[in-house]
């Protein structure tokens, strides 16, 4: 184990499993996460290795015997009936029966039906009446004469879920982690390697999660296809239930007016519209109209009574074009259903996950780390629904007064919820509170900044907060704001901030019209957000690096595969640029990798041979030193660019996969947050 999964198991001993476990013993079972990690917490909930192979050998064992195969029901049913008595894992739902006034129990895959359940179970169950429920059943078999009982009989039934949990418990080993320490705790515990995902990608993972947490939160995530959108939704939390967008109706959501009975929203923590996007679908007019009010107020009417309930809203559907088609063309709304085209529905969204900047899933992102155990979590984000975080910013900082009540309060609810995940404790520092503060301004800003291209009566709004502690006012931009300014600011806004302000974007050129085109070298200081695209390094060094003799470059790690290649790249960039009949020196400062030296030396060696003959002529040295000395590189024509990332500036990618564009072309890769800046040197040697 590495030291983050000694600490996680040191802190939540037996609460814990290691994430890869669930793929060794899913086999062919087709059952939500949450119940496979529900068992693997009975028995595998520890790091001695021997108690682990033990404990997938029982839990395989468990699903060998008790799992309900549809394929299989024929047998299980036998089973039952030559031993009296079996237990069984399956999805269970009931119904009353008005006319026997009994309650009736289905099983999904064993196919019976009619199992009579008493009411005791059903008051402490009630969701078995609305949607299916996993649980773990002992049945009985006893045929009768009389057509009218079930042969069937159900002598207990136990939902999948933690029986209890300590918050305070929670609360209190929250304190031993740091703030980076727990966001990959909790990246792991949704089954991904956060080694693989920049902060920024992490918060887009964990905003998933607020449904859970946060009462009647309105969340929209619209994106590629691929990228988990509703694996939460569908696997995580026992509380949370996936629907087909066009598979609901009113009654089944709301309430059912002949029967009175409440519907999903009474029941269930979140819930979230599955392929939620898609123009040719019809949606029903007095579906949305109920969502509408219900989105804005928490209640719903029907009839002559008005009903409340708790559930949020998630809703997730997959993009048709690309994000710089959706804002020069239409708008990132475009691809709903015409019924929820409507401004009044899409003002009632708390938040707008950028779904294009989550990456589509690979293999490699899964984690073999420890994690909670899902049901764990998920019990704990259900008890923080009892506490209000939204006003935790206050102390720092003040939105605008500009800022409509409702961007208020879709911005203090995404905040509220984010602090309750990352900061139970209630320990966050000023400079924490602001990074999740922004985010939340920003999530809520991408919905009203296409409410103003869909409804011209929407005004112009001044998404920015004021630092109690200077009075400095601050302004928040969309990261897509950032990346295509061209397109952004086609509906009317502020002009681009001139080089040196922050942040800034890249001249939109191709690399053909960079080379033909080049604009002037000038001084200045760039920053990039996370998850920006459109990134090259032509267009970040050609300008200032084109005419040089000799190239300096000082990057403490050259070393791991990745960042040799980017140095490659770089070289190649240089020779792009070079005229043909000159020559330049290019001379590498960083530091040996005291493992792999053979294959750095190997690589250099390679790297040396290739580019010697068309007029480069690299060489390297290992400095020690190198690793404490800002990364930077210098020219002979006075030229120094400082570089906070080095050249790695690239989140990771298919590098693998010849076929993926990302891995042929720079500018279609996701960026890590990084600065950059540009200093003219008087006396011409670049080393200031």
């Amino acid at each position: 184990m590495n030291p983050l999964d000694e600490k996680i198991n040191q802190h939540f001993s037996g609460l814990v499993v290691r994430k890869d476990l669930v793929k060794t013993v899913k086999g062919n079972a087709i059952v939500p996460t949450y119940v496979l990690e529900y068992l693997l917490g009975q028995y595998c909930a520890t790091s001695d290795k021997d108690s682990i192979i033990s404990g997938i050998e029982t839990v395989k064992e468990i699903l060998r015997k008790h799992y309900v195969h549809r394929s299989e029901a024929g047998l299980v049913k036998s089973i039952i009936r030559e031993q009296t008595r079996h237990r069984v894992i399956d999805k269970i739902s009931v119904s009353l029966n008005e006319k026997a006034d009994t309650y009736e129990a289905e099983f999904s895959n064993l196919g019976i039906n009619k199992v009579l359940v008493d009411a005791d179970t059903i008051k402490r169950h009630p969701k078995l009446l609305v949607s299916g429920v996993w649980c773990i059943a002992d049945l009985e078999y006893q045929f009768s004469e009389d057509k009218r009982f079930s042969p069937w009989i159900m002598n207990s039934l136990k939902p999948i879920q933690l029986s209890h949990f300590d918050a305070e418990q929670y609360i209190q080993a929250r304190r031993q982690f740091s703030t980076d320490e727990w966001l990959d705790l909790l990246i792991q515990s949704i089954g991904f390697n956060p080694e693989l995902f920049g902060k920024r990608s992490k918060l887009l993972q964990l905003i998933r999660l607020i449904p859970y947490c946060e009462r009647n939160y309105n969340l929209i995530e619209l994106g590629p296809k691929g990228t988990g959108k509703s694996h939460i939704y569908s696997e995580f939390s026992p509380h949370g239930i996936l629907i087909s967008g066009g598979e609901v109706s009113v009654p089944k959501l709301f309430v059912n007016n002949s029967t009175g009975r409440i519907g999903l929203v009474g029941y269930w923590d979140a819930v979230a519209f599955d392929e939620f996007a898609g123009k040719k679908k019809r949606a029903d007019k007095a579906l949305v109209d109920i969502l509408k009010n219900y989105m804005a107020n928490k209640t719903f009417s029907r009839g002559i009574e008005t009903l409340g309930a708790e559930a949020s809203m998630a809703f997730v559907g997959n993009t048709q074009h690309t994000l710089p088609y959706m804002l020069k063309h239409t708008n990132l709304f475009d691809d709903l259903p015409e019924q929820y085209y409507d401004s009044a529905f899409l003002d009632r969204l708390h938040f707008y996950v950028p779904g294009w900047e989550v990456d589509i899933i690979r293999g490699e992102m899964f984690s073999d780390g420890y994690g909670f155990v899902v049901d764990y979590l998920a019990e704990i984000l259900r008890s923080f629904r009892n506490y209000d975080f939204s006003q935790k910013y206050k102390s720092y900082f003040e939105l605008t007064k500009d800022i409509s009540t409702r961007d208020r309060d879709g911005i203090q609810k995404t905040f509220s919820g984010l602090m309750k995940i990352l900061f139970p404790h209630d320990e966050a520092t000023p400079e924490e509170v602001e990074w999740v503060f922004r985010f939340a301004i920003e999530g809520r800003k991408r919905v009203k900044d296409q409410l103003m291209r869909i409804d011209s009566t929407y005004a112009d709004v001044n998404f920015g907060y004021t630092n109690l502690a200077t009075g400095e006012i601050k302004q928040v931009r969309t990261l897509e704001e950032e990346q295509y300014p061209q397109h952004f600011r086609s509906t009317g806004g502020e002009e681009d901030p001139a080089i040196g302000e922050e942040p800034v974007s890249l001249p939109q050129l191709t690399p053909v019209q960079v080379s033909v085109n080049r604009p002037k070298p000038q001084p200045g200081h760039l920053t990039f957000q996370e998850n920006q695209r459109g990134v090259t390094f032509e267009k970040l060094f050609a300008a200032h690096l084109a005419g040089a003799t000799e190239i300096t470059v000082t990057d403490a790690y050259i070393r791991a595969f990745f960042q040799l290649r980017n140095w490659m790249e770089f070289v190649e960039m240089l020779a792009e640029i070079k005229p043909e009949e000159d020559e330049l020196k290019v001379h590498l400062i960083t530091s040996q990798d005291d493992f792999y030296i053979e294959k750095q030396l190997d690589v250099f060696e390679k790297i040396q041979a290739t580019m010697e003959p068309v007029g480069i002529h690299f060489s390297w040295e290992f400095d020690d030193k190198a690793i404490i000395h800002a990364r930077h590189i210098s020219t002979n024509h006075g030229w120094k660019i400082l570089l906070d990332r080095g050249l790695d500036i690239f989140q990771p990618y298919e590098m693998n996969d010849s076929f993926a564009l990302a891995n042929r072309k720079q500018q279609f890769r996701s960026c890590k947050a990084f600065e950059i800046t540009y200093l003219r040197v008087e006396d011409g040697t670049g080393d200031g």
